[in-house]
């Protein structure tokens, strides 16, 4: 599916979330991540939301950043990834560093990892504990 179909309807919104993960080989590894995309999109209609990805896989971090519509002023970056590994703690601030100097009107922040989130373990940790049932 096309992140970017709805640039138009994008175009007036000043915000993104831009939901980051690490890529891969297999194009099929993709998916939820695209799903994600989707599902977030949709509960958050007053943002562009995108997909970005470390390696291996397109589009990376720097060319959504670049299509962004042009108003967006704050682009929160969501890591996809289950912890605060070397990608996170190492790549991902050297990329925010270089977007922050390719685009100085826009503000970056970032968040932890996903897989950090205490809501997001007790969801995963309900899924674990249903498989054994």
């Amino acid at each position: 599916m096309d992140q970017n179909k709805d640039k138009d309807k994008d175009k007036d919104k000043d915000k993104a979330l831009v939901l980051f993960a690490h890529g891969a080989r297999a194009p099929g590894w993709a998916a939820p991540f695209q799903r994600l995309r989707e599902l977030t999109a949709a509960q958050r209609p007053d943002c562009t939301v995108a997909l970005a990805f470390l390696e291996l896989m397109t589009p990376s971090l720097p060319d959504v950043v670049a299509q962004l519509p042009a108003g967006v002023r704050q682009v929160t970056i969501v890591p996809v990834f289950l912890g605060q590994g070397g990608h996170l703690l190492r790549d991902l601030p050297e990329l925010v560093d270089a977007l922050r100097a390719t685009h100085p009107a826009i503000r970056f922040t970032t968040v932890p990892a996903v897989g950090e989130d205490p809501s997001v373990l007790a969801a995963m940790a309900a899924y674990c504990s249903a498989a054994a049932a």
